[in-house]
């Protein structure tokens, strides 16, 4: 019965092979070859644990294309991981900073939370560049991969510094890139398809920033320049399925389609190319000339296709792991944000390094380069932010709603906010989660500058959509703003949210006046703000 299932499958297999070597282009459905692949991997690794073959890449492929399907074997290598950690001290590694990066990116693929995997912080060891450097450009690819699968910042660090991390490990890959465009394992050696394309999966997310744009260009002229005849890739002048994997996963990544001209030699694609080591079995050869499968080359085939698939359905990349939620069951849950938060509410991605020429010498400077690395807040043109100016209500309507990353749009129930106005989805969504408030039933007032208590009061219930406690009680808020001398200067309406502010340290309680009607500038309500997605979790 097993041999007619095989020959049945090994049929279709062909078929599909065929018909998309026909057309040039990937429209066949790749789900027949995935779960034959599925079953040979669970076959060849019932009990996987930490290990680079039979291991992570299994675990994280199989969850990538099948979360719910592959929960028990999850749960088998959670349990082994833990384990693991017990018997190493709970260091995974002393030189090699890879086997951090890996299980990272198969924790977050399950659903774990690798900065809480028994109490052990597996991702602190990310912020130690020259320990993640020290085994050459493997480190900083992964490293870079890994944090920004989940868009996770490093505990004990505060986020410039984690972003200045982020920031040294595109400048080491950069630096490292080849004149022909390529990167290469060691410095000096030849430029390699493996390489390279993980080079371009690490710089996936960067692709706004001029030099990192430049640059994945060159490497993809490269990419294209040494692609086979048949549409495959070679390594060390052996064509190999792996290459090919990689390739067509860091493609898939940058949202390029195979069939793109570039990638495409004599009515061959890299898909058609990777299918070509397909074994009976389910499982992929390394070489054309072996006669049986092999387990690396079938995880990295697996995940390869994994990303095609994802691609194709319009899914998030392969290692924009953002759309994975986090699993009861395994371990903590402060990677995205507070338990009592409202669903909707979802933490802001990395998405480049940003800084404005107008702002060395603010005090809030890192605070607002955090939040302009994950688009919540952006400048005036020409690289300036101009920190000092007044924030309008319809400015904070839009930092607010992309800071919380609340879906925009809808109509709103304001005369004064039009479709053809630029704030006009961020009003209403701001409005629509009670955020924000008209200055009358019928008027916003976007043009309209924000006093400090106006500015409190938002961010407080901004807040308590992230899950804080927001509620004070009448003697609590009077013991806390009765600090400052001026606190009656403040009106009854925002004392509660005034008090919650400096009680959160979301507003710092180092001065002794509130000066509740001042106009807040742009600098102090990304500070606000920053404080506030910090205290929740959300950075």
């Amino acid at each position: 019965m097993n041999k007619i299932k095989k020959s049945i499958s090994f049929i279709l297999i062909f078929l599909i092979s065929v018909s998309v070597s026909v057309s040039g282009f990937c429209t066949a459905d790749t789900d027949i070859i995935l779960n034959e692949a599925s079953d040979y991997i669970r076959t060849m690794v019932p009990d996987p644990t930490v290990s680079s073959i039979g291991g992570e890449w299994a675990v994280f492929g199989l969850s990538r294309y099948n979360r719910e399907s592959s929960k028990e074997y999850s749960d088998i290598y959670y349990q082994n991981l833990k384990n693991y950690l017990k018997s190493h001290d709970g260091v995974l590694g002393s030189r090699k900073y890879t086997e951090y990066s890996r299980v990272i990116l198969a924790l977050t693929a399950i659903g774990a939370d690798p900065s809480n995997v028994d109490g052990i912080n597996l991702l602190t060891p990310l912020g130690d560049y020259n320990k993640v450097t020290f085994q050459g450009l493997n480190g900083p690819i992964w490293a870079l991969i890994a944090l920004d699968s989940g868009n996770y910042r490093i505990p004990s660090n505060p986020a410039a510094e984690i972003q200045a991390t982020r920031d040294m490990y595109i400048s080491t890959i950069l630096s490292a890139q080849n004149s022909d465009g390529g990167w290469s394992f060691s410095k000096g050696s030849s430029s390699e398809a493996d390489i390279t394309a993980m080079a371009l999966c690490a710089l996936s997310r960067y692709t706004d920033q001029t030099n990192t744009a430049s640059a994945i260009e060159k490497a993809l002229s490269f990419l294209s320049s040494i692609q086979n005849s048949d549409g495959g890739y070679s390594s060390g002048e052996i064509e190999n399925s792996e290459s090919c994997s990689q390739v067509l996963t860091a493609l898939c990544q940058l949202k390029i389609s195979v069939s793109d001209p570039r990638f495409v030699k004599n009515g061959k694609t890299v898909f058609d190319s990777l299918l070509s080591y397909l074994g009976t079995d389910g499982g992929f050869f390394h070489s054309k000339t072996d006669k049986s499968s092999n387990q690396m080359a079938t995880e990295q085939a697996f995940y390869a296709l994994t990303a095609l698939k994802r691609f194709n359905e319009g899914k998030s990349a392969l290692f924009d792991m953002s759309d994975s939620p986090r699993s009861d069951g395994f371990g903590g849950d402060s990677a995205l944000g507070l338990p009592n938060k409202n669903s909707d509410v979802k933490p802001q991605p990395i998405k480049y390094s940003i800084t404005f020429s107008d702002i060395d010498g603010c005090a809030e400077r890192e605070r607002i380069a955090a939040l302009a690395s994950r688009g919540i807040v952006s400048g005036k043109g020409d690289n300036i932010f101009d920190p000092n100016s007044t924030m309008t209500r319809a400015e904070f309507s839009a930092i607010i709603t992309r800071g919380l990353g609340l879906s925009s749009g809808g109509q709103t129930v304001f005369n004064d906010v039009t479709e053809n106005d630029w704030y006009y989805p961020y009003v209403y969504t701001a409005y629509k989660y009670g955020i924000i408030n008209g200055v009358s039933a019928s008027e916003f007032n976007p043009n309209g500058t924000i006093t400090k208590q106006e500015a409190a009061v938002m961010v407080c219930r901004a807040a308590k959509l992230c899950g804080m406690k927001t509620d004070y009680g009448e003697n609590s808020v009077r013991d806390i703003l009765a600090a400052f001398t001026d606190y009656t200067a403040a009106d009854d309406w925002s004392r509660g949210a005034l008090a919650f502010c400096y009680d959160s340290k979301i507003l710092s309680d180092s001065d002794i006046e509130i000066n509740p009607l001042h106009f807040v500038t742009r600098a102090e309500i990304s500070e606000m703000l920053y404080n506030m997605l910090a205290s929740a979790e959300l950075l």
